[in-house]
């Protein structure tokens, strides 16, 4: 192999990998978060609502996305939040009553798997802005 063929094959391989890490970057680019809540939570943060969500450890049951190292099954995964209809098949998926359930599932559903964790109502309501970014747009 000549010079100008090996140039010619290193350039061939070089837009290669130009080309996948472009078709990555646009795969990805479809998972990020939206900046505002899907519905809007009055009085909720999304940014603290991902802290929040990693002080209560949330992901120690449920895989959230966007929250590093929520990826666990226990529980029923969080994704496409915003577009789902109900809260544990039971309440409908408004924002009022999705703070009501993070911070009393047990009396929303006694018994049920979801445990009280002592969620302040202001941490309740930065979590339900962080849940309702969650969509499958």
């Amino acid at each position: 192999m000549n010079g100008l063929q090996r140039q010619t094959m290193y350039k061939a391989v070089q837009l290669g990998l130009l080309a996948a890490l472009m078709g990555l970057l646009a795969a990805c680019s479809v998972l990020q978060l939206s900046a505002q809540p899907a519905r809007p939570v009055p009085g909720g943060d999304v940014q603290r609502g991902a802290v929040a969500i990693r002080a209560y450890g949330c992901g120690s049951c449920h895989n959230i996305p966007g929250v590093a190292g929520a990826d666990s099954m226990a529980g029923p995964p969080l994704d496409d939040w915003a577009d789902r209809q109900y809260i544990s098949g039971k309440l409908p998926n408004q924002p009022e009553l999705l703070i009501q359930w993070v911070r009393f599932p047990q009396a929303i559903e006694p018994g049920g798997a979801m445990p009280n964790l002592d969620v302040t109502e202001q941490d309740a309501r930065d979590i339900s802005a962080y849940l309702f970014t969650l969509t499958g747009d």
